[in-house]
């Protein structure tokens, strides 16, 4: 693995991430963050230039970021600048004065490019299923918007409306006057209608894309938004939406308030207090423009989309469509490499596994292709618990999954992997236990109940983890209410007892679960196609 950090050099603050790429899958694991409010666009309105003052802030800033490299031991540092310094007339000598005091290269990309790294690392983190997605992310100078389907970018846009541009150009009472409210809506409103045009224009008429917002202006929104909904302010925003109407809602209080009311509400910093109502109008605009009633987050953005494009230049991916349609599956072997799950062995139990539910589809349950999904994935990470310890590993694997910070999954869908691999062993699930509690519904109960009966059959299939078990085939006797289990093994001279036994130990949550008498026997070593696992 390689250890490389990605700097975002913004026009309100200065971003890094240190992740850990593991070019076998290919992905990443975000290991490290560093994030400085240096307004290194702050004063620039009136001489086109960055003000010493905040150029003295960035480079203390970019040290902070390179000791924590260094502490990481980074390999290596992949810095960009954005809109403040492409804009400042002495953009140029800040880069070199960077490189001169620190060593450190700081590429600046145009609006374009950093749509187009901004939609790559929204990529690693959503699945888009080939559905029309924009995204907006709103900086302190600039607001990109991009529309793409997990393949490359139909459209691409960067647009001179930022959350610092505009709050130093256009609000100095406090609380904002109606007057200069309405203009700042009026220009935000003239400066976005022609890009989401040209955006709207690549979306056929019967296609409803879904809005993504990205980085610190809309987590901050969808942030206060939440505190007031929930009535505290949650520790994750995944999942949650804001609608339009929520939103002039809190524009509404927000644009009443002093900065220092705004100071005082759950979920708000200082500095971002200063700059929030800009933020939210662009948010509102263009929305309305693009007729999108909601907005959603996503936690990865521009600096883990220059990870991705590093990847992609070291031909670590070899396109982006292929990146973006298996991550989640790249996600969940990423979290059992970084808990040294033996992948061979979780493999053939995750064969197992759906072998066992494709077989027993129909005549035992119902669920789809979603569910055999989240099987495969608790099949994949079940024994992850190790990494903490051999003794309750179940209960370690649950809060490792529940923690790890798998991507493409919604909160309920992580819940369920975590309580599916929690029962692989042991009993079955019980009310008592808080994390089968956290399940919201019981249609969520019960794929736990079901499948991690299934998955405990599975496990037992390769008690040894040599393989022995080659392929089965399940065969239904209804009347009897009876599920012959045939089990080829790998070797002719292995009569297979451990695993034979193990079943016998296992099968109770299953029999139970289904209603049904469960009967293992070993049969001829003949090869037959239909015996495989699918």
């Amino acid at each position: 693995m390689q250890t490389i950090a990605a700097i975002d050099v913004g026009t309100n603050s200065i971003h890094m991430v240190v992740v850990k790429v593991n070019p076998e899958i290919p992905a990443f694991n975000i290991i490290d963050t560093e994030k400085s409010t240096v307004r290194l666009g702050e004063g620039s309105k009136d001489t086109g230039a960055l003000h010493p003052d905040a150029i003295a802030r960035a480079i203390a800033a970019l040290h902070r970021c390179q000791e924590v490299a260094k502490a990481c031991k980074v390999e290596q540092i992949q810095a960009v600048a954005t809109s403040a310094v492409r804009e400042a007339v002495n953009g140029r000598a800040f880069i070199r004065a960077v490189e001169a005091e620190l060593g450190l290269k700081i590429n600046v990309i145009s609006g374009p490019e950093e749509a187009r790294r901004i939609y790559l690392g929204v990529l690693s983190g959503i699945e888009f299923n080939n559905k029309p997605h924009v995204i907006i992310d709103i900086g302190g100078g600039s607001t990109e918007l991009v529309l793409g389907d997990g393949q490359d970018p139909r459209a691409l846009s960067s647009t001179k409306v930022g959350a610092v541009r505009l709050t130093e150009e256009f609000i100095t009472t406090d609380p904002v006057s109606n007057r200069e409210f309405e203009r700042l809506q009026a220009y935000v409103k003239g400066m976005l209608e022609w890009p989401v045009e040209e955006l709207r224009s690549h979306l056929s008429l019967s296609e409803i894309p879904t809005l993504i917002g990205t980085s610190g202006t809309i987590e901050s929104i969808l942030k206060l938004h939440a505190c007031e909904v929930m009535g505290a302010c949650p520790t994750s925003l995944h999942g949650h939406a804001l609608t339009l109407e929520g939103l002039n809602e809190l524009i509404h209080k927000l644009r009443k308030f002093t900065y220092e009311e705004r100071c005082k509400m759950p979920g708000m910093t200082e500095r971002r207090a200063e700059i929030i109502l800009a933020g939210a109008v662009i948010l509102a605009e263009a929305m309305a423009l693009l007729k999108l009633d909601s907005i959603t987050t996503c936690e990865r953005a521009l600096r883990e989309g220059i990870v991705v494009d590093w990847m992609l230049k070291q031909g670590l991916i070899e396109d982006r469509l292929r990146y973006q349609g298996s991550v989640r599956e790249r996600s969940v072997v990423n979290l059992a490499h970084q808990y040294h799950v033996d992948l061979a062995t979780a493999e053939r139990i995750a064969d197992f596994a759906v072998a066992l539910f494709d077989q027993t589809q129909g005549p035992l349950h119902h669920w789809g292709i979603e569910e055999r999904h989240l099987l495969w994935a608790a099949a994949i990470l079940h024994n992850c618990g190790h990494y903490i310890s051999h003794s309750a590993h179940h209960k370690h694997s649950y809060y490792l999954i529940r923690h790890g910070g798998l991507l493409g999954y919604t909160d309920a869908e992580v819940e369920i992997i975590a309580n599916l691999a929690r029962y692989h062993r042991k009993g079955p699930p019980k009310k008592k236990h808080e994390n089968y509690r956290n399940l919201v519904n019981k249609t969520q109960r019960q794929i736990v109940d079901q499948l991690s009966a299934i998955l405990k059959l599975a496990v037992a299939l390769d008690r040894r983890q040599i393989g022995a078990i080659q392929s089965l085939h399940c065969e239904m006797d209804p009347p009897a209410n009876t599920v012959a289990l045939h089990l080829q093994a790998s070797q002719a001279e292995d009569d297979c007892a451990l695993e034979l036994w193990s079943l016998e130990m296992k099968k109770a949550c299953f029999e139970a679960e289904f209603g049904v008498s469960l009967v293992a026997q070993l049969v001829d070593p003949t090869p037959s196609p239909d015996l495989q696992p699918a």
